[in-house]
């Protein structure tokens, strides 16, 4: 990723231009290979929202081919879907994201009997409270420091002012940062239960490919009996007390010395996508639990309905993108999607192709594409669930929303609406928090269906009816989506005898990191960073905050690829 910002002569932000710097080849690479293996191939294009592309890939084949999973299959694919959004969005805020709020540095002045005292009075049913804890932390933090080997915290801007958080809540924050690293490779374990593995689990086009055996020991072919269902609920409640005792009051905490940066700045979510999220039932888009749609400008009263099947909704633009189109004027819908790759850079692009030092957003810019919904740029992710969810009354939601409202108001003395402080980097990143818990709630519910199911005789997990190739259509088109962590994810797949014929990705980021478009729209990522003020135009941490609220996975949006054909790296890991 590769962001270029103009700041005046205020240090205000007055444009912004937001490239992916790779190129993502799977699209080409899936041409004529078997569909069932797709999902094997996507799965690969990123390693940290592991697993979404290739539910999403499954779901488009099986739309193509007029599969129905059972419902126990339905289930354990939302129980590893919900994984990884609890699993992402805890190492998103606390390893990728905290510390652009977080001043560890700073943690050494709090007095850990202080911080006991700010940890009880934001989460008091957090266990791990204690003075004598605090202390042993900032103990760890000093010799970390004094080793001189900084690691993560070593190109930090520990002495720019527009960190605000006291040393008691920066000590708070670095305890649960440890938490966090401790916890989440227990929540992922969820993965290997259900899918084998972790990162990149196995799926299985028709179900899920782990069968169920309740008889008692384990047995080949058969990963599921009631102790390893038992071990993934435990892990379950783990997520749970996590996103309620740490998580959402962390966020909520760290907002309130914000109050009067960053609630109502960082603006983009003005318009928001999504596809409806979560089914209850299966293959039933009104049982979404957070439903899909449209809201454009900031209009919540008027929620447009959302068709990726149809051609004047989903389209995706390379004017400004290194991509070539018969017409460049047009965009195209992904069954009909191109991606052939045009490498040129604009006359007024400074520097050389491999160290460019300024960009000509005139011409392409980006090696990410440019979707647009009817011709509008919308942002998608937790922010546009939210947003879209709150605006259609989900009674999760709202009081989700109008608990943590009420609790940051209480805590930084303001009276802020809903609205106003959705609609803000803040607000992105509060949303993250609150759909980690929400999932974290789904999955219990989840787990006691697939018991009940189980108790009542149904082991089933996947149908094979329509395995054989030559059960299938000469040609068959469908679509698959997901709430993956960072947004609305689509695959669109066309297949002609037996074979893969296109196959296009439309990710999060890509909505997101968006070049502009032939009318000029720009995308959520520069949108967000306009009229953005930064302390210190040469330690822009508001840059940092405002990207780094979107989760930006380029991996996703693009994918690099030697031209040359060279060796890039060689790797023993024995």
């Amino acid at each position: 990723m590769r962001c270029e910002v103009n700041v005046d002569e205020n240090n205000v932000i007055r444009n912004a231009v937001s490239t992916g710097t790779m190129w993502r080849g799977l699209e080409v690479i899936l041409k004529g290979r078997d569909p069932r293996d797709a999902w094997a191939f996507v799965e690969r294009i990123c390693g940290v929202c592991t697993g979404c592309h290739a539910l999403t890939s499954v779901r488009a084949v099986e739309d193509a081919l007029g599969i129905k999973i059972p419902p126990n299959a339905h289930l354990i694919r939302e129980m590893m879907a919900k994984t990884l959004q609890v699993h992402d969005h805890v190492v998103h805020f606390y390893h990728l994201h905290a510390l652009d709020w977080v001043n560890p540095i700073n943690a050494l002045k709090a007095d850990p009997k202080a911080t006991s005292t700010l940890q009880q009075t934001v989460s008091p049913s957090h266990p791990k409270s204690s003075p004598g804890y605090f202390r042993d932390v900032q103990t760890r933090i000093r010799r970390f420091v004094e080793s001189g080997q900084l690691g993560p915290f070593k190109n930090g801007y520990w002495d720019n002012p527009a960190y605000k958080l006291p040393p008691e809540a920066d000590l708070m924050a670095v305890a649960h940062y440890l938490e966090a690293l401790d916890l989440q490779k227990e929540f992922v374990k969820v993965h290997t239960v259900f899918g084998g593995k972790n990162p990149h689990p196995n799926y299985l086009v028709g179900g899920v490919p782990c069968a169920i055996n309740m008889d008692g020991e384990l047995a080949a072919g058969a990963p599921l009996n009631m102790e390893r269902l038992n071990f993934v609920k435990a892990r379950i409640d783990e997520m749970v007390a996590f996103n309620k005792n740490v998580y959402i009051p962390d966020v909520i905490a760290i907002a309130s010395f914000y109050k009067n940066q960053l609630w109502g700045g960082g603006l983009g979510g003005l318009s928001v996508m999504d596809y409806g999220a979560y089914p209850k039932v299966n293959y039933d888009k009104s049982t979404d639990q957070l439903p899909g749609g449209v809201i454009l400008n900031g209009n919540w009263d008027e929620i447009h309905p959302i068709d990726p099947r149809d051609p004047e909704q989903v389209q995706e633009f390379v004017s400004h993108s290194w991509y070539s189109y018969p017409d460049e004027s047009k965009g195209l819908h992904p069954w009909d999607g191109i991606t052939e790759p045009n490498y040129e850079l604009g006359t007024g692009t400074k520097g050389t192709r491999t160290n460019i030092e300024a960009l000509d957003e005139s011409a392409k810019y980006s090696w990410i594409k440019a979707p647009r919904w009817r011709g509008h740029a919308v942002e998608v992710g937790p922010l546009s669930r939210y947003t879209l969810a709150y605006a259609q009354n989900v009674d999760y939601v709202v009081e989700q929303v109008n608990r943590s409202l009420a609790a940051f108001n209480q805590l930084a003395g303001t009276n802020l609406d809903a609205k106003t402080a959705l609609n803000s980097t803040i607000g992105r990143t509060l949303a993250r928090a609150l759909e980690s818990e929400y999932c974290g709630d789904m999955m219990v519910d989840d787990w006691n269906e697939l018991i009940g199911n189980i108790k009542a005789g149904d082991t089933a997990t996947a149908n094979m009816e329509k395995w054989d190739p030559s059960t299938w259509p000469k040609e068959a088109k469908g679509v698959g989506t997901v709430a993956a962590p960072r947004g609305g994810l689509g695959h669109w797949i066309k297949i002609k005898d037996g074979r893969i014929e296109n196959y296009q990705c439309v990710v999060p980021t890509t909505w997101n990191g968006s070049p502009r478009d032939p009318a000029g729209n720009i995308g959520a990522f520069e949108a967000s960073l306009m009229n953005t003020p930064v302390e210190r135009a040469d330690e822009p941490v508001e840059i940092l905050r405002t990207l780094h609220s979107f989760d930006p996975c380029l991996a996703c949006s693009t994918h690099i690829m030697s031209p040359d054909g060279q060796e890039l790296a060689k790797v023993k890991v024995r």
